[in-house]
């Protein structure tokens, strides 16, 4: 195995797909997290303002370990944008709010990428294109599709993604607040749940099958230019 992955032949492909996979990585998780934290600063809370996190420098949100998992294994994790709901009018329901505007952000940035891809794909050489043109289209495609996976992974309900959030707010207030304080612990659950092949199917066809539904932005953007 180690062979294998330091085999010079097998570099520059390895370093390439790094690439793609990085590039398109920053690029979700930074609007993602930067969508938690102004959401949550124009619903009345500093905490990510004060802290720094209100911007679209990638190397404020980044955690290291969860960048790299995301380059090895395709599924990593950002500095989650601290919020305070102590300092919400309505906590539970503004958390919500703040919980669904990432996953939200990353369908928006999805559906203009993949409009983008329409725009420019026969210009850069569409499917002959080489070098740089085919450099782009591959970073450009991956944005979209890692975008749609980003939004589609945060909304299930289990603790600490953001989906749990939204399914919580329904929930009565104590029984909000006891869940709420076990939520650190959810991340084991999320790791058993990741391991299962029901889960990878059940995500690899929601998220295929969105990502199918933004293609026809591409078309309608082909057909503008075309």
């Amino acid at each position: 195995m180690f062979i294998n992955i330091f085999n010079f032949d097998n570099i520059g492909e390895f370093l390439l797909n790094a690439f793609y996979r990085v590039v398109p990585a920053l690029i979700c998780i930074t609007f993602h997290e930067l969508a938690h934290g102004y959401t949550a600063y124009r619903l009345g809370d500093r905490t990510a303002k004060d802290m720094g996190r209100l911007t679209l420098n990638p190397i404020k949100h980044i955690d290291i370990f969860g960048l790299l998992m995301m380059i090895i294994f395709k599924f990593g994790w950002a500095k989650p944008v601290p919020v305070n709901m102590r300092n919400f009018k309505r906590p539970k329901w503004y958390m919500a709010i703040t919980a669904i505007a990432g996953p939200l952000s990353n369908l928006i940035i999805a559906a203009v990428v993949m409009f983008i891809f329409g725009l420019i794909f026969e210009a850069l050489g569409g499917n002959r294109a080489e070098g740089a043109g085919r450099v782009i289209l591959q970073l450009v495609e991956n944005t979209a599709f890692l975008s749609v996976a980003l939004a589609v992974f945060n909304l299930m309900p289990i603790p600490p993604l953001d989906g749990s959030k939204v399914l919580f707010s329904l929930l009565p207030e104590r029984t909000y607040y006891k869940l709420m304080q076990y939520e650190r612990y959810g991340f084991i659950i999320l790791i058993v749940v990741l391991n299962t092949s029901v889960f990878r199917d059940t995500i690899g066809w929601l998220t295929d099958s969105i990502f199918d539904g933004f293609k026809e932005l591409l078309y309608t953007a082909y057909w503008l230019v075309n």
